[in-house]
């Protein structure tokens, strides 16, 4: 299996994508937002997707978005052919994605919203916790990809603050001030336990004199 970043050479696989995101949705009865073979073609020509080859053979297939200013990046669109499902492939493919977005755009948050159990627990294991929508961009053009979603009245009915998705998030700065902060109580527990030998080491010095 082969996981590469897509290109223009790759425009001929755009339908196929779009069929296989649009029949997987039916098979689980759940919304989804259409995505046209133009539009995947645009993602793959600007260098932001992931395409995965068994041979010459659509294996899978992830696309990078970014939001307000690129202050936030969500990796969307995420399928697994049916002849390569349960395989572990979409968690390879997840993790390729979420390792492009991170380098390509370092300072971005990292989120996305999904009705898939499987993708949550992926997202959980690469560092994403679960957001309320508030916490998402308020790019009116993030919404908008919602329209042909069959559950969008209940976004509009709720002002956006909820749906039948999950919202989660990676944000870099948290992760960051989390390393510093474990980095920190490291540092004081080794001092604890240095000055706690050096006691020990001068009442036993002590006692032997």
């Amino acid at each position: 299996m082969k996981i590469i970043i897509a290109n223009k050479s790759h425009a001929s696989y755009a339908e196929i994508i779009c069929n296989t995101i649009e029949e997987s949705a039916k098979v689980r009865g759940t919304g989804i937002a259409r995505r046209t073979p133009e539009y995947i073609i645009s993602k793959m020509e600007k260098g932001n997707a992931i395409i995965a080859f068994d041979g010459h053979k659509f294996a899978g297939f992830c696309y990078i978005e970014t939001w307000s200013h690129e202050k936030y990046v969500a990796n969307s669109g995420l399928i697994v052919h049916p002849d390569y499902r349960n395989q572990g492939l979409a968690k390879e493919i997840k993790e390729v994605i979420f390792k492009y977005s991170r380098e390509k755009y370092p300072t971005a948050k990292i989120f996305g919203i999904t009705t898939g159990l499987a993708v949550m627990k992926i997202n959980y294991e690469l560092g994403y916790q679960p957001v309320t929508f508030s916490e998402l961009t308020d790019d009116d053009s993030f919404w908008k990809g919602c329209q042909t979603c069959k559950n969008y009245d209940i976004l509009t009915r709720t002002e956006r603050k909820m749906c039948l998705c999950t919202g989660m998030m990676y944000d870099p700065e948290k992760k960051k001030e989390k390393a510093e902060k474990k980095e920190s109580l490291n540092d004081k527990a080794f001092k604890r336990l240095k000055n706690i030998k050096q006691t020990l080491f001068y009442k036993k010095e002590k006692s032997e004199s």
